[in-house]
């Protein structure tokens, strides 16, 4: 019998993939009554690789985690997609504590993971200056993970995503054209494009992988003589033993075509690509396609800590105590305040964080990822990859 090693959905909502120090706390809270009512902050103290902001993801699952178990929680947040900065809380869960504990694991997990992906992909949106990244990544994740893995680099500003279950789920059609295999079984990059434009719906771009066989630049002149205007462009997946001068490359393909009146042929490229590689890229290349970057990206270390106990201010050491308010004071991440949950601070209407559920009930309206993306893509107007 095959089995994969993934929790059920039902596991999750039983509270059974919690780490075994809450579910020994969970015994002791069933007999001992130390259960009390809490306000536990979601906040990350720092950011990987000295991120300056990062795109908060994963609401939806968590807020669907919270209508599934159904305990008299309360969860207020950001709305998804919004830029935050570390240190900046991004969420309050309240309620008894006997009610949160065994689900504190999944709830980071559906955040922790998700805004790194969305995070790692609006940075490469950002490095790409309008030209199209695409989600190239879930060959390189558990399976299983593969729909939250496009979803989140697609709200992170992603133009397209390749996993077809994900396209399933999103409501979009997967990216990507053809595989080395299909070039190899074929015997000829010329035969299987040819091949490719015979059998797939016209709606699909032509873009010819050209690096199987030949140089990469005879390859592309062959391809564009045979397609002709039906071909959209080319793919460059070189592998880095055969990369030599990447740029030099390019330069190269791009200077024969031209020469050619191939002028709208566009070059694209994959393989081992992050925001900095492809900031290099940009001169010589119309888009890309990122893979383990985003798949592989480093996870955002949210943690959630008890701020209050009783409505009254409570922490451990090295934390700031009571709920607080985060204003938005301008549109940069770096332009936001904290002050107190209870302070009579005029600023306080353009708080950024709402109630997003209540007692297993999702109390707004999630938007779709389309709205969320345009909303990142909003954001990502007044950032840099360095800062604000």
């Amino acid at each position: 019998m095959v089995q994969f090693h993934v929790a059920t959905e039902a596991e999750i909502l039983a509270g059974a993939v919690t780490d075994a120090y809450f579910a020994r706390t969970m015994e002791i809270l069933k007999r001992k009554p130390v259960s009390r009512p809490v306000v536990m902050e979601i906040r990350a103290t720092a950011l990987p690789d000295r991120w300056p902001w990062a795109v908060f993801a994963g609401l939806e699952e968590l807020a669907a985690l919270l209508e599934g178990i159904q305990k008299p929680l309360e969860l207020f947040c950001l709305d998804e997609g919004t830029l935050f900065r570390a240190g900046d809380p991004v969420g309050y869960v309240t309620g008894d504590y006997i009610d949160i504990c065994v689900y504190e694991t999944a709830m980071l997990g559906f955040l922790c993971q998700a805004t790194g992906i969305a995070t790692r992909a609006a940075r490469c949106v950002k490095a790409a200056e309008g030209r199209p990244v695409q989600s190239f990544g879930t060959r390189r994740i558990h399976p299983a993970l593969a729909p939250m893995v496009d979803r989140s680099a697609y709200i992170g500003g992603c133009a397209g995503y390749s996993n077809m279950a994900a396209a399933a789920r999103l409501g979009g059609r997967a990216s990507g054209t053809m595989p080395h295999a299909l070039i190899l079984l074929a015997g000829d990059t010329v035969e299987a494009t040819r091949m490719f434009d015979e059998v797939i719906d016209p709606a699909v771009p032509r873009i010819s992988l050209i690096d199987t066989f030949l140089d990469e630049k005879f390859e592309a002149l062959r391809v564009a003589e045979a397609l002709g205007k039906r071909l959209h462009g080319m793919r460059l997946d070189t592998p880095s033993s055969r990369r030599g001068d990447f740029i030099a490359m390019l330069k190269e393909i791009r200077w024969e075509l031209d020469l050619r009146g191939f002028k709208d042929v566009k070059l694209m490229t994959s393989g081992g690509l992050d925001e900095y590689k492809i900031r290099e890229l940009n001169p010589y290349c119309d888009g890309y396609g990122v893979g383990t970057a985003l798949s592989n990206a480093p996870v955002v270390d949210f943690s959630m800590d008890i701020v209050e106990i009783d409505g009254k201010p409570a922490v451990k050491r090295g934390k700031l105590s009571g709920r607080k308010r985060l204003l938005r004071q301008g549109p940069a991440p770096s332009q936001r305040i904290l002050v107190p949950w209870e302070a009579n601070d005029p600023r306080a209407k353009d708080d950024m964080l709402s109630l997003k559920s209540r007692h297993g009930k999702t109390t707004v309206a999630l938007p779709d990822v389309e709205t969320i993306r345009a909303y990142v893509l909003n954001q990502l107007e007044n950032v840099t990859l360095e800062g604000e």
